[in-house]
């Protein structure tokens, strides 16, 4: 088998053709999958940031999710470890990479925890959650839950 320049050039163009065609299909992934801008004025949130975070961290919550058997309990503790039950309480559990899979939980307080039924599958999940404190203060996290 003679090697001629006709057969290197087939060779490095399909290399590249393949090099290409692996580019464009991630990045055509990438857009679509994308939800879109976390806020619409990225300055005017940027104003009152460091005063919610400081009202946030006053709270001195611990915050964890876990699912178990289609479940999602999210338990919400003051410092001295006791259950929190909030004003109001929303959010977005879904993949930390893409939007199709996203759910809206409707959390019911046991008097211990917030459960949800949810509809999973095994990996990285996250919970964006928004909750609203006794006393008024916005609470705003974004918790990765392992699903086993």
């Amino acid at each position: 088998m003679v090697i001629t320049g006709r057969k290197v050039f087939f060779f490095f163009a399909g290399a590249f053709a393949v090099i290409i065609s692996v580019n464009l299909l991630l990045a055509f992934s990438a857009v679509r999958t994308f939800p879109g801008l976390e806020v619409k004025n990225s300055y005017v949130a940027s104003q009152n940031w460091d005063a919610e975070r400081a009202a946030q961290l006053a709270l001195d919550w611990t915050v964890d999710a876990v699912v178990r058997d289609e479940v999602l309990t999210l338990s919400i503790t003051d410092a001295e470890g006791v259950p929190v039950e909030v004003q109001s309480l929303s959010g977005v559990f879904g993949r930390a990479t893409s939007v199709r899979d996203d759910q809206t939980p409707d959390f019911e307080f046991n008097g211990e925890a917030y459960v949800a039924p949810v509809e999973t599958a095994d990996g990285n999940w996250n919970l964006r959650l928004d909750a609203v404190a006794p006393d008024g203060t916005d609470f705003r996290q974004r918790i990765v839950v392992l699903v086993d």
